[in-house]
C-alpha cells in the first residue's frame, strides 16, 4: 500500500468493528469507502438485538478486564481508548441513551438495535462514508482489492485497508471466514478458528431430549477442576437442549471446557442443583418416610427440584443411588456431566482464534503487510456474552480506524 495526498481508506466488513473504524477515520479527515459482501450492514448487530441489544456491562473496570482470559493485557489497551463508558457516551451521542439492568447488564432504552443502527449509518452517511453492498473480498489482485460483485468481479485500489470480517459464526449473516484462506497466503499468522460461547454435546436419552430440550436449569452452581489443577466454581443457569447444554453459565466458561475437551477428550462439570441446601441437611430430609410418594414427586418437595432437575437427576443417577438418601444428597450436590464436544462454530454466537495479535502492531496493523489493519472478531481474542464482545470490537475498530489514519499521514 502506497500513501497519496488524496489518500483514499477502503474498510471491508460493515460489522461494528468495520463501522466504528469508518468513523474514527472520517473524523480524522479521511476518505472512507467501506465494502460488505451483504445487501445492508450492521447485520449480526440487528440480529444480537432482538433481545435486546446488550451493548456492554456495568461491573467494575478490573473484572471487565478479566472477561478476556488470555488476552485481557491486549484488550486492556484497546480499552483504554474506548471502554464501556465511553460507549454509553457514543450511543448517547447518537440519541440512544442507555441502562443498566439488574444484571449489570447495559442496554440501550427501548432495548432495540435497529434505533441505534439507522442514526449510526445517517450520521456516517453524512460523514462522507462510502457504502457499497455486495461487494464480497476475494483477496488481493497485485496490491489492489479483488471483490466479486453481481456485475462481475472489480479491482479497487486504496491507499490503505482494515479488514473487519468477522470470525465464523452465523456464516449466514457474512461472518464466513472466507478471510482465511488470502490472509494465510499473505504470510499472517492466524489462530484456527474454533466456536465460542456455544453449546456443549451430551448423550441425552430420547426421553430427555425429546421432552425438556428448552427447559431452564437454575439456579446451579458448576464444580471443575481446570487445566492448572485448581477448583473452580460458579453460579448461574443454562438450558438443556437437543444436543446437550447451552446458555450463559456455560458460555461463561465455555473457553476452558473447549480446551479441555481438546487435551483430554472430554470436560467433567458437576453441578449443584440446590445451592440453598447443605449435603447433611439435604441427606436428613430425603430420609424422611416418604409414603406413597414417588421419588420425583419427593425431590420435588424435599429438595425444591423442578420437572427438569428431576428429570436430569433420573437420566444420570442408578436407582441404589436414588434409594439411598446420604448417596441421593451427594449426588444432587455433585451431579456429573461429561462433555463430549462443542457445537460447530457456525452454530455459536462468536468465535475464538483468527489473526494472532502477535501479528499486529500497536496501531493493530499487519507485520505481513504494511498499511493492512485489522480489527473485531476476526482477532485472536475471545470474552463470554454480557456485553463484552460488542465493546471490545467497538474498541478494535476505533484503534484501526485511527491507526489507519496516522498511517496515511491524515
Amino acid at each position: 500500500m502506497t500513501r497519496t495526498a488524496s489518500a483514499r481508506l477502503a474498510i471491508i466488513g460493515g460489522g461494528p468493528a468495520g463501522l466504528m473504524a469508518a468513523e474514527a477515520a472520517c473524523a480524522a479527515g479521511v476518505a472512507v469507502d467501506l465494502y460488505d459482501a451483504k445487501g445492508s450492514v450492521g447485520r449480526k448487530l440487528l440480529l444480537a438485538g432482538k433481545g435486546g441489544l446488550n451493548l456492554t456491562h456495568g461491573e467494575p473496570r478490573a473484572r471487565f478486564v478479566e472477561r478476556y482470559g488470555a488476552r485481557r493485557e491486549a484488550v486492556a489497551r484497546w480499552l483504554d481508548a474506548f471502554d464501556a463508558d465511553a460507549l454509553r457516551d457514543w450511543a448517547r451521542g447518537l440519541g440512544v441513551e442507555t441502562f443498566v439492568g439488574s444484571s449489570g447488564r447495559v442496554f440501550p432504552v427501548g432495548l432495540k438495535a435497529a434505533p441505534l443502527l439507522r442514526r449510526w449509518l445517517r450520521r456516517l452517511r453524512e460523514s462522507g462514508v462510502a457504502f457499497h453492498v455486495h461487494h464480497r473480498w476475494l483477496g488481493w489482485s497485485g496490491d489492489a482489492l479483488h471483490f466479486a460483485t453481481p456485475q462481475g468481479e472489480r479491482v479497487v485500489a486504496a491507499d490503505a485497508v482494515i479488514l473487519a470480517l468477522g470470525g465464523a459464526s452465523w456464516p449466514q449473516l457474512g461472518s464466513d471466514a472466507a478471510w482465511v484462506a488470502p490472509l494465510r497466503q499473505a504470510g499472517v499468522d492466524l489462530a484456527p478458528l474454533q466456536p465460542a460461547n456455544c453449546g456443549f454435546e451430551l448423550a441425552w436419552s430420547e426421553h430427555l431430549s425429546g421432552r425438556f430440550a428448552g427447559a431452564p436449569l437454575k439456579p446451579v452452581v458448576a464444580h471443575w477442576v481446570d487445566r492448572r489443577g485448581v477448583a473452580c466454581s460458579r453460579q448461574g443457569e443454562f438450558v438443556l437442549s437437543v444436543y446437550g447444554i447451552e446458555g450463559s453459565l456455560i458460555y461463561a466458561i465455555g473457553a476452558e471446557l473447549r480446551e479441555q475437551i481438546r487435551e483430554r477428550g472430554e470436560a467433567l462439570l458437576q453441578l449443584d442443583l440446590v445451592p440453598g441446601h447443605g449435603e447433611a441437611a439435604l441427606a436428613e430430609r430425603l430420609a424422611a418416610p416418604r409414603g406413597r410418594h414417588s421419588i420425583g414427586d419427593w425431590l420435588r418437595r424435599r429438595a425444591g427440584l423442578d420437572a427438569a432437575k428431576c428429570a436430569l437427576v433420573f437420566e444420570l443417577t442408578d436407582k441404589a443411588v436414588l434409594a439411598d438418601p446420604p448417596a441421593l444428597a451427594a449426588r444432587l450436590k455433585a451431579l456429573p456431566l461429561r462433555l463430549r464436544a462443542p457445537r460447530p462454530v457456525a452454530e455459536a454466537i462468536s468465535t475464538a482464534g483468527g489473526v494472532r495479535l502477535e501479528a499486529l502492531d500497536e496501531a493493530l496493523m499487519l507485520r505481513a503487510r504494511a498499511g493492512v489493519f485489522c480489527a473485531g472478531e476476526m482477532l485472536d481474542w475471545e470474552a463470554p456474552t454480557g456485553g463484552y464482545l460488542l465493546t471490545a470490537c467497538f474498541a478494535s475498530g476505533l484503534l484501526a480506524g485511527r491507526g489507519a489514519a496516522r498511517w496515511l499521514g491524515a
